[in-house]
Parts: C-alpha cells; sequence; structure tokens
C-alpha cells in the first residue's frame, strides 16, 4: 500500500497521457475525476475523491479546440476551490492565446491578459506553463508563474540520436523566433538557421 500523500494529479481530456506519464514520474496514482459534456456543449466536472488540505496539481493543455479545453480547465479549477484544496497548480503544456499579448493595431484584444485573469480568478493559486509564446505573458498573472523550458530534453535527445548537422536545420517560423532558433542551432554544433517569413512566403537560409 502506498503512504498518504496531500498531493493530488488531475487530468484534463486535452493529453491523458502525458498526465499519466507525470504522475508515474512522481508516484501518485491519478486522481479520479469525471468529465463529460451535456448536450448543449457545456462542461461538467465532479471530483470523486476528496482533495481537502491538498496540493492539487490540474494538468490541462489549452490546445485545440482552445475554448473547449480552457473552459475545461476552469470547471476543474472551480471544482477544486470549492472542495477546499489547500493549493491549486494549473499545468498548462500549451498556453493557448498566448500569441495575442500585445496590441499590433487599434481595437484589438489582449487575449493573453484575458485568459491570465480566468484563470486567475478560477481560483488558481499557481501556473506551470512551458515554452510561452513570449516571457511577458507571465508578468500578465497576478498569481505565480513556473516557466519551464523544453529545449534542454529536446537538446539531449537529438544528441542521442547523432545527427549529423548536415542532415540538420533549426527553423524559426517567424522573424520574432529567430533569437530562439539562433541560440537552438548554436547548441546543435552550429546547425544551419531557416526563417519564414510568412509575408512573402518563402523561406530564407543563412549559416550562423
Amino acid at each position: 500500500m502506498k503512504p498518504e500523500t496531500r498531493i493530488r494529479i488531475f487530468s484534463g481530456t486535452s493529453n491523458p497521457s502525458l498526465s499519466q506519464e507525470i504522475a508515474y514520474y512522481m508516484g501518485v496514482d491519478l486522481g479520479k475525476i469525471n468529465i463529460k459534456r451535456f448536450s448543449d456543449g457545456e462542461v461538467y466536472v465532479q471530483l470523486q475523491e476528496s482533495v481537502r488540505g491538498c496540493d492539487v496539481f490540474l494538468v490541462q493543455a489549452t490546445c485545440p479546440p482552445a475554448n473547449e479545453n480552457l473552459m475545461e480547465l476552469l470547471v476543474m479549477i472551480d471544482a477544486c476551490r470549492r472542495a477546499s484544496a489547500r493549493t491549486i497548480t494549473a499545468v498548462i503544456p500549451y498556453f493557448g492565446y498566448a500569441r495575442a499579448d500585445r496590441k499590433n493595431q487599434g481595437r484589438e484584444s489582449i487575449a493573453a491578459k484575458l485568459v491570465a485573469n480566468l484563470i486567475t480568478e478560477a481560483g488558481a493559486n499557481r501556473v506551470l506553463a512551458c515554452d510561452l509564446h513570449s516571457g511577458q505573458a507571465m508578468g500578465y498573472f497576478d498569481i505565480s508563474v513556473d516557466h519551464v523550458y523544453g529545449q534542454p530534453v529536446i537538446l539531449d535527445y537529438l544528441a542521442s540520436k547523432r545527427i549529423s548537422t548536415n542532415d540538420l536545420v533549426v527553423v524559426s517560423p517567424d522573424v520574432g523566433g529567430v533569437a530562439r532558433a539562433r541560440g537552438f542551432a548554436k547548441k546543435l554544433s552550429d546547425a544551419p538557421l531557416a526563417i519564414v517569413d510568412k509575408d512573402v512566403k518563402v523561406i530564407m537560409s543563412q549559416r550562423l
């Protein structure tokens, strides 16, 4: 019999396999939770075990369908808050709406701030996000944010494959990602760098 733990990990429906791997790594069982949709699409969440006084981690990415997954996360947070969880951490591997983090034109919404407010008001105490679109998104939260990077894991994986730099190209999806892509390429023995120009739909390639 496993020792009693005050940590509870619950999975949303966005990526249950990832949640299971996290729980396995932590040496705990995934919490029992009932998530379903009503006929009109509304999200229903019920925790099927006590979380009173526990530190709860909710694993739910806001990937496509972004709106459904975001609403599911909010309802999960609310359920934990009403069940008297001690702390609630929203683990968001992919943070949707993060690209809308500033106003490029007039009359635009800064949706990243709106989503941050929703998560905070729902009752989350902390957010753990991975590779946010930009670091400034962390400042939109009025709660603590842990921003983790996937680059070290990917670099270790590629190094284990012993891929020749002649067969490897690092691509930045836009001009804004060039600095990150260049740093990535340098750590891969100065692999070639390509930049996608979204305006003219061409790819420009250059050696670092």
